[in-house]
Protein backbone atom coordinates (compact mmCIF):
# COMPACT_ATOMS: atom_id res chain seq x y z
CA UNK A 1 0.00 0.00 0.00
CA UNK A 2 1.19 3.40 -0.49
CA UNK A 3 -0.11 6.56 1.35
CA UNK A 4 0.29 10.44 0.27
CA UNK A 5 0.16 11.76 4.18
CA UNK A 6 -0.67 15.60 4.00
CA UNK A 7 -0.80 18.10 7.17
CA UNK A 8 -4.05 19.88 7.03
CA UNK A 9 -5.83 23.31 8.35
CA UNK A 10 -8.72 21.47 6.77
CA UNK A 11 -9.47 19.23 3.79
CA UNK A 12 -12.71 18.13 1.89
CA UNK A 13 -14.27 15.73 -0.61
CA UNK A 14 -16.78 16.74 -3.54
CA UNK A 15 -18.20 13.99 -5.90
CA UNK A 16 -20.50 15.60 -8.46
CA UNK A 17 -20.46 18.90 -6.90
CA UNK A 18 -21.84 18.40 -3.48
CA UNK A 19 -19.35 17.89 -0.74
CA UNK A 20 -18.92 14.31 1.15
CA UNK A 21 -16.80 14.54 3.51
CA UNK A 22 -15.31 17.09 5.09
CA UNK A 23 -12.11 17.53 8.47
CA UNK A 24 -10.74 20.27 10.01
CA UNK A 25 -7.09 20.12 11.46
CA UNK A 26 -5.56 16.52 10.79
CA UNK A 27 -4.56 14.63 7.64
CA UNK A 28 -5.44 14.02 4.31
CA UNK A 29 -4.56 10.49 3.66
CA UNK A 30 -4.04 9.73 -0.51
CA UNK A 31 -4.45 5.80 -0.14
CA UNK A 32 -3.14 3.14 -3.39
CA UNK A 33 -3.45 -0.10 -2.86
CA UNK A 34 -1.11 -2.41 -5.19
CA UNK A 35 -1.09 -5.77 -6.49
CA UNK A 36 -0.20 -8.49 -3.58
CA UNK A 37 -1.28 -5.97 -0.79
CA UNK A 38 -3.22 -7.77 2.29
CA UNK A 39 -4.64 -7.43 5.65
CA UNK A 40 -0.86 -6.73 7.11
CA UNK A 41 -0.40 -3.95 4.97
CA UNK A 42 -3.58 -2.06 5.99
CA UNK A 43 -3.21 -2.84 9.57
CA UNK A 44 0.87 -1.62 9.83
CA UNK A 45 -0.03 1.73 7.51
CA UNK A 46 -3.26 2.75 9.74
CA UNK A 47 -0.93 2.43 12.33
CA UNK A 48 1.86 3.98 11.30
CA UNK A 49 -0.21 6.75 10.20
CA UNK A 50 -2.18 7.83 13.28
CA UNK A 51 1.19 7.72 14.87
CA UNK A 52 3.43 9.86 12.82
CA UNK A 53 5.07 12.34 14.79
CA UNK A 54 4.63 15.45 11.88
CA UNK A 55 2.25 18.21 14.58
CA UNK A 56 4.58 20.52 16.15
CA UNK A 57 5.55 20.10 20.44
CA UNK A 58 5.07 23.40 22.33
CA UNK A 59 8.85 23.93 21.16
CA UNK A 60 7.97 24.24 17.18
CA UNK A 61 9.25 20.72 16.57
CA UNK A 62 7.69 17.86 14.58
CA UNK A 63 7.22 15.53 17.61
CA UNK A 64 3.62 14.61 18.31
CA UNK A 65 1.31 12.78 16.35
CA UNK A 66 -2.21 12.86 14.84
CA UNK A 67 -3.94 11.19 18.14
CA UNK A 68 -1.96 13.44 20.60
CA UNK A 69 -3.30 16.33 18.62
CA UNK A 70 -6.64 15.19 18.86
CA UNK A 71 -6.68 15.83 15.01
CA UNK A 72 -9.26 14.43 12.34
CA UNK A 73 -7.99 12.20 9.03
CA UNK A 74 -9.76 12.09 5.77
CA UNK A 75 -8.84 8.86 3.61
CA UNK A 76 -9.23 9.17 -0.37
CA UNK A 77 -8.61 6.41 -2.28
CA UNK A 78 -6.26 6.76 -5.14
CA UNK A 79 -4.98 3.94 -7.39
CA UNK A 80 -2.89 6.30 -9.59
CA UNK A 81 -0.51 6.02 -6.72
CA UNK A 82 0.51 2.36 -8.45
CA UNK A 83 1.17 4.61 -12.08
CA UNK A 84 4.03 3.59 -13.51
CA UNK A 85 5.47 6.18 -16.06
CA UNK A 86 8.88 4.94 -16.35
CA UNK A 87 8.21 4.03 -20.18
CA UNK A 88 6.41 6.39 -22.77
CA UNK A 89 4.27 8.83 -21.55
CA UNK A 90 1.02 7.41 -20.90
CA UNK A 91 1.09 5.73 -16.91
CA UNK A 92 0.98 2.37 -16.46
CA UNK A 93 -1.30 1.07 -13.69
CA UNK A 94 -1.29 -2.87 -13.55
CA UNK A 95 0.66 -2.70 -10.12
CA UNK A 96 -2.57 -1.76 -9.07
CA UNK A 97 -4.78 -4.05 -7.46
CA UNK A 98 -8.19 -4.94 -8.60
CA UNK A 99 -11.36 -2.84 -7.44
CA UNK A 100 -13.03 -5.53 -5.67
CA UNK A 101 -9.77 -6.18 -3.11
CA UNK A 102 -8.46 -2.65 -3.48
CA UNK A 103 -11.69 -0.95 -1.72
CA UNK A 104 -11.99 -4.29 0.61
CA UNK A 105 -8.10 -3.24 1.82
CA UNK A 106 -9.52 0.63 1.50
CA UNK A 107 -11.69 0.07 4.52
CA UNK A 108 -9.77 -1.83 5.95
CA UNK A 109 -7.60 0.63 6.38
CA UNK A 110 -10.34 2.89 7.27
CA UNK A 111 -11.48 0.96 10.18
CA UNK A 112 -8.30 0.46 11.45
CA UNK A 113 -7.28 3.71 11.93
CA UNK A 114 -11.08 4.91 13.36
CA UNK A 115 -10.38 1.79 16.44
CA UNK A 116 -7.04 3.76 17.02
CA UNK A 117 -9.21 6.76 17.73
CA UNK A 118 -9.28 9.70 15.67
CA UNK A 119 -12.63 10.59 13.69
CA UNK A 120 -12.54 9.38 10.27
CA UNK A 121 -13.95 10.54 7.07
CA UNK A 122 -13.60 9.52 3.42
CA UNK A 123 -14.20 9.53 0.14
CA UNK A 124 -16.39 7.39 -2.11
CA UNK A 125 -14.32 4.65 -3.20
CA UNK A 126 -13.71 4.85 -7.50
CA UNK A 127 -15.68 8.05 -7.79
CA UNK A 128 -14.49 11.22 -9.84
CA UNK A 129 -13.98 12.84 -6.89
CA UNK A 130 -12.80 16.73 -6.42
CA UNK A 131 -10.45 16.86 -3.23
CA UNK A 132 -9.47 20.25 -1.36
CA UNK A 133 -7.36 21.00 0.97
CA UNK A 134 -5.08 23.41 2.43
CA UNK A 135 -1.99 21.89 3.40
CA UNK A 136 -0.50 23.12 6.96
CA UNK A 137 3.16 23.61 6.48
CA UNK A 138 3.48 22.51 4.14
CA UNK A 139 4.34 18.56 5.39
CA UNK A 140 3.65 15.53 3.23
CA UNK A 141 5.18 12.90 3.93
CA UNK A 142 5.27 9.64 1.11
CA UNK A 143 4.61 5.95 2.85
CA UNK A 144 4.71 2.59 1.54
CA UNK A 145 4.28 -0.58 3.66
CA UNK A 146 6.74 -2.60 0.77
CA UNK A 147 9.40 0.35 2.10
CA UNK A 148 10.00 0.81 -1.42
CA UNK A 149 10.25 4.71 0.05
Amino acid sequence: MRAVVQRVSEAWVRVDGREVARIGAGLLVLLGVGQGDGDGDADQLAEKVVNLRIFADDAGHMNRSLLDVGGELLVVSQFTLYGDARRGRRPSFVQAAPPVEAERLYRRFIAQAEAAGPRVASGVFQAMMDVGLVNAGPVTILLDSGRAF
